[in-house]
């Protein structure tokens, strides 16, 4: 992997500049995505107001980072509404980005009503928030690539599939995707100052990713102690793309919202997905893993366990249709980069782990910038004729 510096003047053209100094408020910013999207707005030049549950160890990357001495940390649960809607008057925010939720399929299953709470009910509770807003606001709404009726017939879902979802996390994520859609036709019509966005993003990979069954923390937590590792579903195929390929996709849709206002196909559904030859099995991620840090793994498929989809791809041609998104790292380079900042920062300083996070964002801006990537560039939206969502 070849690392790629980048120059003060270059960033200043980083999403035409619109987060310098901009109010933001991110819910779930104590998660692993959310803690990635937090860092990068803070190398923006952000004001970044954060309301979330406080994390679940020490170790989780929001930690790690120091964030709670850099940002205002709010804990607080989405499924209050009242406290959401406080928070909103509190952040007075320009932007808002929604990744507050119960992310785990496996609990989905263990725990199925606090799923629901809080990924359907906390969305809704986000969004009678956004109604008392007078301001113009751009937001993102984060579900998940499983809001699809999943039925694995070998296609990439579009954004007019039907949504749907087996277990209870993937239908909470189609249930928040109706809600969404639904407030936006009664609340927010064209011309209303608040704009909203939904992304569905494909699987992530990434340094700092600590979740239980999730397979890189599988991974990682078994090649620290020198243990083969435990894949449960090898043949699995999944989307796989590095925490900044949707980071990035969140940052362009909020950017176009704010940048665009007459441009309708922006108030709609999108898919953030990496290029083909990232639709992959578990045990290719393993394996490439273990590239980069030699060890073993061993298959503990289970006939009787919860039911998890075999197969799941998406076809981000809209997004790249309507804002010119596409990915930088391909699979290799991401996998690469995830296991590399798990060696480089295991048992290191907050600044280390800030200066280790940093440089992947830099060499991800310039890898964009190198593909001449609108955002990367200072372009918002490109013209184009994407397919409604």
């Amino acid at each position: 992997m070849e690392s790629v510096a980048v120059s003060v003047s270059r960033r200043g053209d980083i999403f035409g500049g619109v987060f310098h100094g901009a109010r933001v408020l991110i819910t779930g910013h104590t998660g692993f995505k959310g803690a990635w999207l937090c860092e990068w707005l803070l190398s923006l030049g952000a004001a970044v107001t954060g309301y979330a549950l406080e994390p679940e160890s020490d170790s989780a990357l929001f930690s790690q980072l120091g964030h709670a001495r850099q940002i205002r940390h709010i804990v607080g649960d989405v499924r209050d509404g009242d406290s959401v809607q406080r928070v909103m008057a509190v952040a007075r925010p320009d932007f808002v980005f929604h990744l507050a939720a119960q992310s785990l399929v496996r609990r989905s299953y263990r725990e199925p009503n606090l799923t629901w709470q809080t990924n359907v009910a906390g969305t809704t509770n986000v969004l009678e928030a956004l109604r008392h807003l007078t301001d113009p606001c751009s937001v993102v709404i984060v579900t998940s690539d499983k809001c699809y009726e999943n039925l694995e017939c070998n296609a990439a879902f579009r954004e007019t599939d039907p949504l749907g979802g087996h277990d209870t996390y993937s239908s909470s994520k189609a249930a928040a995707e109706l809600a969404v859609a639904s407030w936006r036709r009664s609340f927010f019509p064209s011309g209303h100052p608040v704009r909203i966005a939904t992304a569905r993003a494909g699987n992530v990979i990434g340094g700092g990713d600590w979740a239980e069954d999730r397979i890189v923390p599988d991974v990682i937590r078994a090649l620290v102690q020198g243990e083969p590792i435990c894949v449960r579903n090898p043949n699995a195929t999944r989307p796989w793309q590095h925490v900044l390929e949707p980071s990035s996709g969140y940052l362009a849709l909020a950017t176009a919202l704010h940048t665009c206002p007459g441009e309708l196909r922006l108030d709609s559904a999108f898919n953030i997905g990496p290029n083909e030859d990232a639709n992959q099995p578990v045990r290719q991620l393993v394996e490439t893993a273990l590239q980069h840090w030699p060890g073993s793994w061993q298959s503990e498929a289970h006939p009787l366990g919860p039911h998890e989809a075999a197969l799941l791809q998406l076809d981000a041609s809209k997004i790249g249709a309507v804002v010119g998104w596409r990915p930088a790292w391909r699979f290799p380079e991401a996998v690469g980069r995830t296991v590399a900042w798990y060696r480089d920062v295991t048992g290191s300083l907050v600044s280390d782990v800030t200066r280790r996070t940093r440089a992947d964002i830099h060499d991800y801006e310039a890898a964009a910038a190198h593909l001449a990537i609108p955002w990367a560039c200072g372009v918002a939206v490109r013209a184009g004729s994407g397919h409604d969502g």
